[in-house]
């Protein structure tokens, strides 16, 4: 069975808004067994809006449309359905009921513009929105799916209407099978090429393979159908034998942070960190875990050298004669910042961001990751990228897989990096 998606708002064509939505929605097209042939965007213009809906709807089996169903001038697809389907609005009112309570439970003033959020189709079936106040709409004789752009009312829609609808149009579709394997510390081609050479034993026309780079790493997505799970078990497992130590979750939406998180908790550890490059992206990331408190005791932000001495007792000589960005004293700020906060086991990180500031010796993307437990303390550098955010997001994935890694008792590091180890005992 065939899907197309069509997201409308001219916001998302000049990058105002990322459009977010396609990508999520063919992922859950494609877990439920529909091939998503087309995503198509397009401006809030009628005549373009009946053109790829008209399309849309002679050539694919299932069609999702999203956006335009707000109250301002500018949402404009509920007119163009009228004009394609030739039909008159009509007022739902278990709809407008829900819009008054909404607006009253958060005691907002009701205008005449909300009134017309409960105006739909006549010809179609009513999907009730609990997160927001723009109903879904649902045209059985066309199988089309029309959904407000809100990413967390889209994704309540299509989880709660959308996708039992399909289950029951296409029921062949129950049949399919998806698996997801969360990888990071190898690039793609090196998987690829090095790790997963037999690769195209496992795979035929039924179970496919797809390589899905992310900030973090990459994700693995197998499908398949069901009756292929024989064939389907021998691919992960063949996965998990050349590419385990990669492998930090076997599911679709877990986190790199989530892992390490879980990993400190089973093992009763505390972690703390110091930042300098990073400037709290880190702890950020550590700090979106919901429960953290209980394993991060806290993280410290020397930014400038008189930080890093005053806050982590980081050596004036050391600094003067190594200079900020170097394997001495990132180590210094693993060992202090665990010393400091208490912790059991401790990160820093200490480099050039970007774009500007870095020397032939030191170029922009030089970082240095210090690591420091009672069974070791060492560093590992980095050479990154001139832009700054990339370089602040890598370094923080790096760091954490460093603590993932040494958890789980691995010996080797992501991306093939070297340690360089303390001369100093590891005590504290």
């Amino acid at each position: 069975m065939t899907a197309h998606i069509i997201t409308i708002g001219t916001e998302l064509l000049i990058g105002d808004t990322l459009n977010t939505n396609a990508s999520w929605m063919g992922s859950l097209l494609t877990e439920n067994g529909l091939k998503c042939e087309k995503a198509i965007t397009v401006g809030d213009e009628p005549d373009q809006i009946l053109s790829v809906l008209d399309q849309s709807l002679k050539q694919a089996d299932l069609t999702v449309m999203t956006g335009g169903l707000g109250p301002t001038h500018d949402d404009i697809t509920k007119k163009s359905l009228l004009a394609y389907f030739n039909v008159k609005m009509r007022r739902h009112e278990p709809t407008l009921q829900h819009v008054q309570e909404y607006f009253k439970k958060r005691s907002l003033p009701f205008s005449k513009s909300n009134y017309d959020q409960a105006d739909v189709p006549e010809n179609c079936e009513v999907m009730h929105n609990a997160m927001g106040t723009a109903p879904g709409m649902w045209f059985p004789e066309y199988n089309l799916a029309v959904l407000p752009g809100v990413p967390p009312e889209m994704k309540y829609l299509m989880n709660q209407e959308v996708v039992p609808r399909i289950k029951k149009l296409f029921p062949g579709t129950e049949d399919s099978y998806v698996r997801y394997f969360q990888l990071t510390g190898i690039g793609e081609s090196t998987l690829n090429d090095l790790n997963l050479d037999g690769l195209s034993a496992y795979l035929s026309k039924n179970i496919t393979l797809a390589f899905l780079p992310h900030a973090s790493g990459m994700t693995l997505r197998i499908n398949s159908r069901e009756q292929d799970g024989e064939q389907v078990r021998k691919l992960e497992d063949y996965l998990r034998q050349k590419a385990g130590e990669y492998i930090y979750s076997e599911q679709k939406d877990e986190k790199l942070n989530l892992v390490v998180g879980r990993l400190l908790s089973e093992k009763k550890l505390t972690l703390s960190t110091a930042e300098s490059c990073t400037g709290g992206f880190l702890a950020n990331t550590v700090t979106d875990v919901p429960g953290s408190s209980a394993w991060f005791t806290g993280g410290i932000l020397p930014y400038s050298n008189t930080m890093k001495i005053n806050l982590l007792d980081v050596d004036k000589k050391m600094l003067e004669e190594y200079g900020a960005v170097s394997k001495q004293v990132a180590l210094q700020m693993a060992r202090s910042a665990a010393r400091t906060l208490g912790s059991h086991l401790a990160v820093s990180t200490t480099g050039i961001a970007g774009p500007g500031g870095g020397s032939e010796a030191k170029p922009v993307g030089t970082v240095w990751v210090g690591y420091w437990s009672e069974q070791d303390h060492f560093a590992v550098k980095l050479n990154l990228f001139r832009d700054r955010l990339i370089n602040k997001e890598r370094t923080s994935v790096i760091a954490l897989d460093l603590i993932r890694r040494r958890l789980l008792g691995i010996s080797t590091l992501p991306y093939g990096l070297k340690p360089e180890y303390s001369r100093a005992p590891y005590k504290l």
